[in-house]
């Protein structure tokens, strides 16, 4: 008989990475990156278990250093550039329910690219789900830029018909609003997403809409160098308000 457990909380961290080598580990603000999802799962009131998923060595001792649980290596190949994050999941979650014998109702995917998620956005979304009766919710931000301003390019360069005739003389403002997936929590039940093998789940999903400046992405260098002033800034706000009480 398995354990039911409420939420297990998954950081999938791969050692490989082409666009920034072991950006996983790369240092923000004096801590590696990965560490700021760790405290951000940690402080989620409502996840029950927290751990890591690597390939990678360094990147176990560094979670389990920063108080994340590394139960398992996670084998090289589910850590290939075509590895699924379904496929990810699932080998966490078959970990758990033959080797520990233990079942989660819930899956929090937290990559470790989103640095700026912290706990209480995780709570935030996890209560949306309950409020909604949902089995999936997925953070997403506001776009910086309307689509509806963008659109492939001819080889002559031509923008004779890059703007739909509606639009051109359309202020920004008066656009419709775009969301995007910002990659910072993945919440789904964990029967459902073993179905269909996926967090968009045919029905019952949701959007939660998170901050603008909350939902850095790193992706490139330039990202960990935004997402570093960003951070740096916050700090020292938050250190500001604690000396003023």
């Amino acid at each position: 008989m398995s354990n039911m457990n409420n939420v297990l909380g998954i950081i999938p961290a791969r050692g490989g990475s082409k666009r920034l080598p072991h950006k996983n580990l790369l240092p923000l603000a004096g801590k590696p990156l990965i560490s700021y999802t760790i405290k951000a799962g940690l402080e989620a009131h409502c996840i029950d278990e927290l751990m890591v998923s690597t390939d990678d060595p360094e990147i176990a001792r560094v979670s389990v250093e920063f108080g994340a649980k590394v139960p398992f290596m996670r084998p090289s190949k589910l850590a290939q550039d075509d590895t699924s994050t379904f496929a990810v999941v699932q080998h966490a979650i078959d970990y758990y329910k033959t080797v520990e014998g233990k079942t989660f109702k819930f899956i929090v995917l937290l990559q470790p690219t989103s640095p700026l998620r912290d706990g209480e956005d995780v709570d935030l979304a996890m209560k949306f789900l309950y409020s909604k009766n949902a089995d999936s919710v997925i953070s997403v931000s506001e776009n910086d830029h309307s689509p509806l301003w963008c659109n492939t390019l001819p080889d002559d360069l031509s923008m004779n018909t890059f703007l739909r005739e509606e639009l051109k003389f359309k202020r920004s403002q008066d656009l419709e609003k775009y969301y995007r997936l910002n990659g910072a929590i993945y919440i789904c039940n964990t029967a459902r997403l073993l179905e269909e093998k996926t967090f968009f789940l045919k029905d019952r999903v949701y959007a939660h809409i998170m901050p603008q400046e909350k939902s850095i992405d790193i992706d490139t260098r330039l990202d960990l160098i935004l997402c570093e002033i960003l951070l740096t800034e916050m700090l020292s706000t938050n250190a500001t308000c604690e000396h003023c009480q």
